[in-house]
């Protein structure tokens, strides 16, 4: 059975044209993630100020541009042509002359979504993610693949499905230009990368999952083999810190000055950003959450504790007890998430007791920590957003230092969209902080030579990932 899968169209009924023999290659014109994370204030930030301005305000004339970034008019006219050529920006026609209007000339420039994406890869209890995402943030494409948790399995099963799923949205319109005429729609985009992202402690630099409690992963490589099975770039990181990097490139502006993003779901982390970067630590473990204790609490922990954060409010606790309450079937957090979409009103409840404790850990964040905005994306809030109203009470019972909780934390911005962005934005922000890190030369990858470097893995037979009925 097929994975599940969608397309972001501007139309219903219209959809891309099945694959065909003989595609074209794809194209890759990586990013290079680690010389962009290396020095981000290395010469070449005027690209960076241009390409961020733009993204705020296109389409936008150079002369705004200029004003934004106080770079001169000349320095902007630079900046925009190069971006050009790297095929980030593009320029569109000016409205006043297509109006017949007198006057000089202005012709705006915007963010090209047609020509790069990224693609991303979450990994889960109990799936995996796939997503291509353009340079605004915008998914244009996703599956997602239940699996069992076996690490060798899992990384047999994304070597072997993402090959596929590349092959079968190379050439995906983009949103905005699709024409009535199926034969006009935009070519294939270049790909900037794949961004591989999990919760728990993920050494970026090693490209390992170092431990994933929920799936008792330790020590598990990711980025070597898939590099093998593919010939793409592949970077990994936490999920934490990638969704981190989504509010700051797309979602609340205040993000860049400050942020907290904590993640409840199996896993329970949080990433912490200052002044537009995602602290990392010595040991990739900075926002480590799991263990700190909530007032209340009275779950055991594995660590031998009571009241560990992961312990309270992981959903593996609360689907446990939503299945013995008779709230869901069995402990599947689809049915959960549904029930709750339904405003069915037990699961409401039971969801409204977890966000009271979850507030009580927001507290505990926004008063050791002191953010701009702290942003939670967890599955409550992504159904009803209205329930981070719970949240906001608890942090105004709670906190010593948050006066007005409903102006500081707030749900993702992103939606059922968020693991696929969150994944993306690991390749998406290299490109953002360092523009010129796009190697203007493309490599050429034949569209059937993707694969089968992982043992096990397959990219023309095998059976079809289970069918999954929602999203997480």
């Amino acid at each position: 059975m097929p994975a599940h899968s969608y397309a972001r169209l501007p139309r219903a009924g219209q959809h891309p044209p099945a694959p065909a023999p003989g595609r074209p290659p794809l194209e890759v014109a990586a990013v290079d993630v680690t010389l962009a994370d290396a020095d981000p204030a290395r010469p070449g930030n005027s690209a960076a100020a241009v390409l961020r301005a733009v993204l705020d305000h296109g389409p936008v004339a150079r002369a705004a541009i200029g004003q934004a970034t106080g770079l001169s008019p000349a320095a902007v006219s630079r900046q925009a042509a190069d971006l050009i050529s790297l095929g980030l920006l593009r320029e569109l026609p000016d409205a006043r002359q297509a109006a017949g209007r007198a006057g000089r000339p202005h012709i705006p420039v915007d963010v090209d979504t047609a020509r790069h994406l990224a693609c991303g890869v979450h990994i889960a209890v109990p799936m995996l993610t796939f997503g291509l995402v353009d340079l605004r943030g915008h998914v244009v494409a996703q599956e997602q693949v239940e699996h069992d948790g076996d690490p060798a399995r899992v990384l047999a099963l994304l070597g072997r499905h993402l090959p596929d799923f590349l092959r079968r949205h190379h050439g995906l319109p983009r949103a905005g230009r699709i024409a009535r005429d199926r034969t006009a729609l935009a070519p294939a985009g270049r790909l900037l990368g794949v961004g591989v992202v999990s919760g728990g402690l993920v050494d970026t630099r090693g490209g390992t999952i170092l431990e994933h409690a929920p799936l008792g992963w330790r020590d598990v490589p990711v980025a070597a083999p898939l590099t093998a099975a593919t010939g793409l770039p592949v970077h990994v990181d936490s999920h934490a810190r990638a969704l981190a990097q989504a509010e700051i490139l797309f979602g609340d502006p205040r993000a860049r000055r400050g942020l907290v993003h904590l993640f409840a779901g199996h896993v329970v982390d949080a990433a912490i950003a200052m002044d537009g970067t995602v602290l990392r630590g010595q040991r990739s473990a900075a926002g480590g959450v799991a263990h700190l204790r909530i007032p209340g609490g009275t779950q055991r922990c594995a660590c031998g504790g009571t009241g560990c954060a992961e312990a309270t409010l992981s959903e593996r606790a609360w689907l446990a007890r939503a299945t013995a309450e008779g709230v869901v079937a069995r402990p599947d957090i689809r049915l959960l998430a549904d029930a709750v979409a339904r405003r069915q009103p037990l699961a409401v409840a039971l969801v409204r007791e977890r966000l009271r404790l979850v507030g009580r850990l927001v507290a505990l964040l926004i008063d050791m920590i002191d953010p701009e905005v702290v942003v939670l994306t967890e599955m409550a809030t992504l159904q009803l957003p209205e329930l981070i109203a719970d949240v906001h009470a608890e942090v105004a019972a709670r906190s010593r230092s948050c006066g007005a909780p409903g102006q500081v934390v707030r749900p993702s911005s992103f939606g059922p969209d968020v693991l696929a962005v969150a994944a993306a934005a690991s390749i998406l922000g290299a490109v953002h902080r360092s523009p010129r890190s796009v190697r203007p030369s493309l490599t050429q990858i034949p569209a059937d030579a993707l694969a089968d470097a992982i043992p096990g893995t397959r990219t023309k037979a095998g059976p079809r990932p289970e069918a999954l009925a929602g999203r997480r």
